[in-house]
Order: structure tokens, then C-alpha cells, then sequence
């Protein structure tokens, strides 16, 4: 089975934002990057397949030169080979540029799956997949929890609300977006790490402009703020009050 997996490089979750001058986007120079978390779940299912079916996993990421560094993770961790769509303008694209980007890159290639990550942890938007399978004519399947493939079908595990799940079966080549959690990551090892170095990563331009369809006209840092709220009466008086708040307007009760 040949596999691609759709890997986002993102801003480390313990780094404080910091905003440009427009208040546009994030200042990429002062901030430190890594895998998108999502997007390492998915590429961890797709070397499980692999190990029980055979094949091929081949990362596929789209951005600026700075994106080899997740896909060079990637195939430490035990993918075969990466191909990077590369494009200053791809750091801050929306989902319809990123997808364009990729599906032009791996149009030819023949897949039969492609995983990503459910969403982002920079924007979220969890739409990047789901436009990706349209562009590539592929059937797809969102928030998935297992997968099991037997022959030319795909029989998942899709996570619904409350609680429920709901199993699918669909025809490949498909698009999955993986949940995270659905299985336990591996780390490269020092090994992994060695043989990265001599496997192929292809570089690619897009084959369309990448202006994002999306505008982003401004963002700021929520602001910590405090009120305090003072209620008065006898002790019975406010504790009614009180609780009253506590189940009204808070809503913890």
C-alpha cells in the first residue's frame, strides 16, 4: 500500500506569540517550530499500516524552506521518502491554497491513502484534508479513531458526538484525517536519524499562485483581565445571590 501523509510544520506549543507589525500573523522570525501533533498521529498510523501490509510512506508537507525540518523528523521516524511543496507564501496559506499545493504535488504519484492530522494546533480550521480529497478525486472520512484495511477497502472508526462512534467502509484511494490519540508514538531513534540523511526529499513549486483565498485582517493576544463583584445583604441574602451567579452567568453549577 502506498501511503502519503500530510505533515504541517507549526509554531511549538509553549511558545509565547508574538504578533508582526500589521498584526497580521506571528513574528516567524522570533518564534521556534515543530510537528504538528495531529499530523505526528497520522504519520504513526501510516508506518503501522505499512509494518502489517507493505508499501511505501512518503510525507508530504507544504510551506517554506524551513518545513524540511519536520519532514526530515518524519523520515527518521521511518517514512521512505518526503516531497516539499515549497513557497514563502505557503507559511500563512488557508486550507484551499495548502490543499492546491499538495494535490499538484501527489497527483501522479498514484497513492492509494493519505492521512493528515485532524486540524492544526496553529489555526484549526480541519479543512485542509477534506478539500485535499476533493482536488484529488478521493473518497474521505473524517476524525478517525482505527483503521483497518483488508484488500482495495478501508473499514474505519469515525468519533462522533456524546460519545458515539460510527464504523465506515469506503473504496480507495481515499483521504483519512487521523484523531489524535489513536495510537502511541514512536520517537526516532539514533539509527532512524542516520538513514534519514541519505532518503529523498522532493522539492517542488506550486502550480498556482498561492494567495490565500482567506484574509486574516487582524489578531491580538487575549488579554488577562479580573472583576471583582462585590455582594452585599445579611449571609442568606448572598449566599442565594451567589449561587444564583454561580448557575446563571458563571455556569459551573
Amino acid at each position: 500500500m502506498k501511503i502519503a501523509v500530510c505533515i504541517k510544520q507549526v509554531p511549538t506549543r509553549d511558545w509565547q506569540p508574538r504578533l508582526n507589525d500589521a498584526r497580521t500573523w506571528i513574528r516567524e522570525q522570533d518564534a521556534t517550530f515543530e510537528m504538528n501533533e495531529p499530523d505526528a498521529y497520522a504519520l504513526e498510523e501510516a508506518l503501522r499500516l505499512k509494518e502489517k501490509l507493505g508499501g511505501e510512506v512518503v510525507a508530504c508537507s507544504a510551506g517554506p524552506a524551513r518545513v524540511a525540518q519536520v519532514l526530515r523528523e518524519a523520515l527518521a521516524r521511518g517514512a521512505d521518502r518526503a516531497i516539499h511543496v515549497q513557497d514563502d507564501g505557503l507559511a500563512s496559506g488557508d486550507a484551499f491554497v495548502v490543499s492546491a499545493a499538495l494535490a499538484s504535488a501527489m497527483k501522479d504519484e498514484g497513492f492509494d491513502l493519505v492521512l493528515t492530522g485532524l486540524q492544526s494546533d496553529d489555526q484549526g480550521f480541519a479543512q485542509t484534508g477534506v478539500i485535499l480529497a476533493e482536488r484529488l478525486g478521493f473518497t474521505h472520512a473524517t476524525i478517525i479513531m482505527e483503521v483497518q484495511a483488508d484488500g482495495g477497502a478501508l473499514r474505519v472508526k469515525r468519533e462522533l458526538e456524546g460519545g458515539w462512534f460510527q464504523w465506515v467502509t469506503l473504496p480507495t484511494p481515499a483521504v483519512l484525517t487521523i484523531q489524535s490519540g489513536i495510537n502511541q508514538l514512536r520517537y526516532a531513534t539514533l539509527k532512524g536519524i542516520m538513514a534519514a540523511k541519505k532518503k529523498e526529499i522532493r522539492t517542488s513549486a506550486p502550480s498556482a499562485p498561492t494567495t490565500a483565498h482567506q484574509q486574516i485582517l487582524s489578531l491580538y493576544v487575549p488579554a488577562k483581565t479580573k472583576k471583582t463583584h462585590l455582594i452585599e445583604g445579611t449571609p442568606a441574602e448572598a449566599a442565594k445571590a451567589l449561587i444564583a451567579q454561580l448557575r446563571d452567568d458563571a455556569r459551573v453549577i
